[in-house]
């Protein structure tokens, strides 16, 4: 059994933002979180985050995991923010996993070979990469496997600065952890602690000290708004990689956004532009058009958003379909083979099997029963300024072109309401309503109105 750390203190400055550096978003999900998660996939015996600024926003993030918080009051570097766990885990004997919260793409499996290094024996385990351009980093000198040192750039010669392997941040340690943290000395520039300098310290205790070497990408840290999006841009490819694996076409897949949380079956068709967000699902050859947004929606096997079509918390039926330039928001039920067209926004409503809303309609606290068809330009009144109210709508109903059916109200099965009605009585079955002025032709009044003029 291991414990784990995950430094989540810093401010994050070069972020210029108000929101804690480690709770900025990826995918939907704050940054953290994907440290937190990695290291539960190890089962940990404790799970320590030390947290320092905007610690009670980050605090909050953490409910619901199992994690213990301890705060670094003053920022005074890495090293003095892992000593701040010492006091949650006085007499636990290690060895100790130490990961940064801003590092969101390690993998289990690296942090598992840093530990299997203590195992066998070493004291202090760090994870390196080699980049393209190590500028910025300190590098590692080594013989063999066996760590020398750390040396920053500012300090390192130019035979130095050649080597390309660089410290990721991400180590293990023995029991002797809290010991050597107490020996690390803030003699330098910013008069801060580093956890770099606990290599020669473990070696001057006679411990060994050894490097694994990782993936770049994995290492990829954030520490600015660009990073932000690079590491974005790499769960992103991940993701995509994945589903399009598992049987799912993506036209421009590049252009495409998905989070983590949403699930697509094989022969789903996404377009350029695609969003997808939340809890969404989408089941067996459904068809997702060019820049829709999806966010906590299903769409059941065989049903069909087009382009622009907005959808959030909405249910699709097979062979439903909606767009382009539909608005379905949540509570929105489109049941099988119903129909919404463009410009027409669906709210906390049920659509039954066969209904048809072609253009322009606003549905909103309405069932609208089989079959029926709702013209352009209808409005379902639901609100009063005080209270929702609901609308009814039968079978085989017709509604005509720009009615409005002010709530509470009820049309019966296989009722028409002639086009511009304002319906404020129920309408039994069957029966035609008309609620408008009877039309008047005034012969030649439109030439006497010119030749006034």
């Amino acid at each position: 059994m291991h414990a784990h750390v995950i430094l989540a203190a810093g401010q994050g400055t070069r972020m210029k933002s108000r929101l804690p550096k480690v709770l900025h978003p990826l995918l939907g999900k704050p940054m953290l979180l994907y440290a937190v998660e990695t290291a539960m996939a190890l089962g940990p015996e404790r799970l320590v985050v030390v947290v320092g600024h905007g610690a009670e926003e980050v605090e909050a993030a953490l409910e619901g995991y199992p994690v213990e918080t301890v705060r670094q009051e003053a920022q005074l570097g890495t090293a003095h923010a892992l000593l701040q766990a010492e006091g949650p885990l006085r007499g636990f004997p290690g060895p100790f996993l130490v990961t940064q919260g801003d590092t969101p793409l390690l993998s289990p499996e690296t942090l598992k070979a840093l530990l299997a290094e203590v195992a066998e024996g070493a004291g202090m385990a760090l994870l390196t990469v080699e980049l393209e351009n190590p500028t910025g980093y300190g590098r590692i000198l080594r013989e063999g496997e066996e760590v020398l040192a750390n040396v920053e750039e500012k300090d390192a010669s130019p035979e130095v600065r050649a080597i390309r392997e660089v410290n990721a941040g991400a180590y293990a340690f023995d029991g002797f952890l809290f010991q050597a943290l107490k020996e690390v000395r803030n003699e330098n520039a910013a008069q801060e602690y580093y956890l770099p300098d606990l290599i020669a310290i473990y070696r001057s205790h006679g411990k060994k000290v050894v490097a694994v070497k990782g993936v770049a990408e994995e290492a990829l840290g954030v520490n600015t708004r660009e990073e932000l999006a690079r590491v974005e841009g790499v769960l992103l490819g991940r993701l995509r990689a994945e589903w399009m694996r598992r049987g799912v076409r993506m036209v421009l897949p590049e252009t495409i956004y998905l989070e983590p949380t949403v699930e697509l079956a094989p022969d789903v068709t996404l377009w350029p532009g695609v969003v997808l967000r939340g809890n969404t699902r989408i089941g067996e050859g459904c068809e997702v058009g060019a820049y829709a947004v999806l966010e906590d929606t299903t769409l059941e096997p065989g049903a069909k958003v087009h382009a622009h079509t907005v959808a959030q918390g909405a249910h699709l039926f097979p062979g439903a379909d909606a767009g382009p330039f539909a608005r379905l928001r949540p509570g929105a039920v489109l049941r099988e083979g119903a129909h919404v067209g463009n410009f027409v926004e669906v709210k906390n409503s049920l659509l039954q099997p066969g209904v048809k809303a072609g253009h322009l309609a606003y549905l909103g606290d309405a069932e609208v029963g089989e079959g029926t068809n709702v013209g352009a330009g209808v409005i379902t009144a639901n609100y009063d300024g005080k209270r929702k109210h609901k609308t009814v709508i039968g079978k085989k109903a017709f509604i005509g072109s720009n009615s409005v059916l002010v709530a509470p109200v009820r049309v019966g099965d296989g009722a028409m309401v002639g086009a511009g009605s304002v319906i404020t009585h129920d309408v039994p079955e069957d029966a035609l309503a008309v609620a408008r002025g009877r039309q008047r032709n005034l012969e030649g009044y439109a030439k006497r109105k010119r030749e006034e003029g």
